[in-house]
């Protein structure tokens, strides 16, 4: 993989850069499969435009310094976490607090950010994997291991749209936080194409580190 991820941080020039305020939160941002594989305004023949950065101007809005990159080609989602992990060590190691970094993963991005979270191994990192598991992944990605504050959301309509509270329960990291959203739009996989208040409002409530929605 190219150092691509390193240096393509938007809204922020360096990591050192994004560092001045040490009340400043991060997110880091992980689109969907389909946008990874298409132009940023081609249509999805059932979900239409993936709307990704109306998605990263409500995170910019609510005061984060968002971290992201339109992907390219179908990336290993393995190979791809690793990269993130080096960025988010780098801005640990200049000084940032865990608890104040949150990476938010849609459909296929949701599992970069499960691999992301097994691979920092950091219970104080905060994770929100939207529409991005099914029963089958327990036996089909083993190697998954939850660690941090979780938030997983879920549409009923959606063939993603379970629990993966078994996923919680199999893993061997310290678990502080750890709440499942399970919406009812209608809108199947599409719900995740744009920036819903159903999922952008607890997101960005967990990622300002409050814990205990309702």
């Amino acid at each position: 993989m190219k150092n691509k991820l390193l240096i393509g941080i938007l809204f922020c020039s360096t990591l050192l850069a994004c560092r001045n305020n040490d009340n400043e939160r991060f997110v880091f941002f992980l689109h969907n499969r389909f946008l990874e594989e298409h132009k940023l305004n081609e249509l999805h023949p059932q979900f239409g435009r993936t709307y990704y950065n109306e998605i990263i101007a409500e995170f910019k809005k609510a005061g984060f310094k968002v971290i992201s990159e339109k992907r390219s080609g179908n990336v290993n989602a393995r190979e791809y976490a690793i990269g993130i992990v080096t960025q988010i060590d780098s801005l640990i190691k200049n000084g940032t607090e865990s608890r104040k970094i949150t990476v938010v993963g849609t459909s296929k991005g949701g599992y970069i950010a499960q691999y992301v979270s097994t691979l920092a191994n950091n219970k104080d990192l905060n994770f929100v994997f939207i529409a991005s598991f099914r029963n089958s992944d327990i036996e089909n990605i083993p190697e998954i291991n939850f660690c941090g504050n979780i938030l997983t959301i879920y549409e009923k309509s959606d063939p993603f749209g379970v629990s993966s509270l078994e996923r919680k329960e199999i893993s061997n990291c310290e678990i502080v936080y750890f709440k499942e959203i399970e919406l009812n739009t209608g809108m199947g996989h599409g719900f995740l194409f744009r920036p819903l208040k159903e999922w952008i409002e607890p997101t960005i409530k967990w990622a300002n580190g409050n814990y205990n929605m309702e």
